[in-house]
């Protein structure tokens, strides 16, 4: 039961799309293609960046975590030392004095386990902002 009121029996329409509208859009696609090849290509090269930064960070947290441990053996070994001096004495000015020398040593250490904690620190950061940096200079240059 085809009919001229059925609209699925209806004959398809040709239609022709114009020269000009053709064109532009093989010219649309053609631009969508090398954009989007451009931003598979950054992208690609943020990966090795986004990789880079956190290899050095995570070798920078490694350093700075085993040099913490290494200053926390070395001021648990002073204050046990402390500890042992401080058993054998045998008049308060000489508890005095061990412990006026101990506290004056620990804040000196302490001074330049800080100054070489900071330092790393200092390093690390400055390891780990390469990448992008070397990233940042490829695609442009850096804003002042």
């Amino acid at each position: 039961m085809t009919g001229a009121t059925d609209p699925f029996s209806a004959s398809i329409i040709p239609f022709e799309v114009p020269e000009q509208m053709r064109a532009f859009a093989e010219k649309g696609v053609s631009q969508a293609r090398e954009n989007y090849a451009k931003f598979k290509d950054a992208a690609e090269s943020q990966n090795g960046t986004i990789e880079a930064v956190f290899t050095s960070a995570s070798k920078g947290a490694s350093e700075y975590t085993a040099k913490l441990m290494e200053f926390m053996k070395a001021n648990t070994s002073a204050h046990l030392d402390f500890a042992h001096e401080l058993l054998g004495i045998k008049s308060p000015s000489e508890a005095m004095e061990l412990w006026t020398s101990h506290t004056r040593k620990q804040f000196e250490t302490f001074q330049a386990q800080a100054k070489e904690l900071l330092e790393i620190g200092q390093r690390v950061a400055a390891e780990t902002a390469e990448p992008i940096k070397a990233s940042a200079a490829k695609f442009g240059r850096p804003a002042a």
